[in-house]
């Protein structure tokens, strides 16, 4: 088995990349701004690509929600599904403890599933 990272790239189409990133950037406290390096313009999720990611761009959200797209918090669950409200996303489930860690499912302005995910605390 190798160690190679299985997901290059990850794409979240929504209709509205402005609001798109005001809602990311309020439920996961980043700082994305429109990237036009590329074909067209994009949102690099949590502004870098550092470790791998994705972006925002825009086109026709998934019927149903698509894949889900779990992504982690640098803080806690709690605060992540106040400011995930707030922002006009919809939680779809309770928090869900795993021995990595917790996470909830939610939806973002477009309907897209997302999981906000708190990694468990080093022993």
């Amino acid at each position: 088995m190798t160690s190679e990272t299985i997901i290059a790239w990850t794409e979240i189409p929504v209709a509205d990349l402005e609001k798109a990133i005001a809602f990311y950037n309020a439920v996961f406290d980043w700082q994305m701004t429109i990237d036009t390096s590329g074909p067209g313009p994009v949102a690099i999720l949590g502004g870098s690509m550092a470790n791998g990611s994705g972006h925002l761009c825009r086109g026709e959200p998934a019927k149903g929600g698509g894949p889900i797209l779990h992504i982690t918090l640098r803080d806690r669950l709690e605060d992540a599904v106040i400011r995930c409200r707030k922002a006009g996303g919809t939680l779809t489930s309770d928090i869900i403890p795993i021995p990595e860690g917790r996470f909830v499912y939610a939806t973002d302005l477009d309907g897209n599933a997302i999981g906000l995910f708190e990694r468990a605390k080093a022993a």
